[in-house]
């Protein structure tokens, strides 16, 4: 999964993240839509849009765009896609443009045709790493940081928010997504875990009564089930466990949580502990 199909999915499910982001209150969502945009008369779509929905409102249109590798020519696309777009459309709304690059090494567009519009108010340009640090951050922010975060410390994030989320968020829905989300982020993150280290994640957090975890574990017996049909013995499943012993160690886990998330023995662990510092 693309780094912006993470960041659309995240402003649909919680649009008041984006609204946080750019200093505005979360609840100032509820009078946009998120959405992607067409113009049929030039066959191009526009995948990031925050849409007033009272079309004689005079909220601005929002343009959104994730920028997360190097490209001269971004601006030059990036206002064309705006101005045909507000050139087709009947909406005669005022209009933002809004860039969310990880960080400034990254910004490396060619401005000089685009000057006064970049140093206008009209373009805002947030750059994830610089963001303001409170202390907590609030939800929304904690998780587009968790995007950008360093594989030895997303862990440690992921399971800090998703207690959080657990706790403070009332809405069962937005929850629900929030929580999903977090488990793509890991998933994309770090692409070497397996469904069951996953699992693994979420249990050590303390969210075994939370949906996404019990679909996780009812998804994790299922494929349980089918190896030992296929292999037909029970040591292929804790084999399985014990090939991710290694992996889950060298993320931070010690060797008691490793024994808890993987429903093994500490012993069988601390033996392949010992047997790697042998190898």
């Amino acid at each position: 999964m693309k780094t912006d199909t993470i960041f659309y999915r995240l402003f649909q499910s919680c649009p008041g993240i984006f609204f946080e982001l750019i200093n505005y209150a979360p609840e100032t969502a509820q009078a946009y839509q998120f959405s992607s945009v067409e113009v049929k008369q030039l066959a191009f779509r526009i995948d990031g849009v925050f849409l007033p929905i009272t079309p004689t409102s005079q909220q601005p249109i929002y343009f959104v765009e994730v920028q997360f590798q190097g490209d001269s020519q971004f601006y030059s696309r990036f206002f064309t896609e705006i101005f045909l777009y507000l050139d087709k459309t009947k909406l005669t709304n005022d209009w933002r443009g809004v860039v969310i690059y990880p960080s400034r090494s990254i910004d490396t567009g060619e401005t000089k045709r685009y000057k006064e519009l970049l140093n206008s108010s009209r373009v805002s340009k947030i750059y994830l790493d610089e963001l303001a640090k409170k202390s907590p951050p609030s939800i929304g922010i904690a998780t587009l940081e968790l995007i950008i975060a360093q594989e030895d410390k997303a862990i440690a994030q992921a399971q800090e928010l998703m207690q959080r989320t657990t706790e403070e968020i009332q809405v069962e829905q937005q929850r629900r997504e929030l929580l999903q989300l977090i488990e793509t982020i890991l998933v994309y993150k770090l692409p070497q875990l397996s469904r069951r280290e996953i699992e693994a994640m979420f249990s050590l957090s303390d969210l075994r009564q939370s949906k996404v975890y019990q679909e996780a574990l009812a998804e994790g017996r299922q494929e349980g089930r089918q190896e030992g049909k296929q292999e037909g013995r029970q040591e292929g499943k804790v084999q399985a466990k014990l090939e991710s012993v290694p992996r889950l160690l060298a993320l931070g886990l010690n060797i008691e949580q490793v024994a808890q998330a993987l429903e093994l023995e500490v012993e069988q662990v601390r033996q392949v502990v010992q047997q790697s510092s042998g190898n």
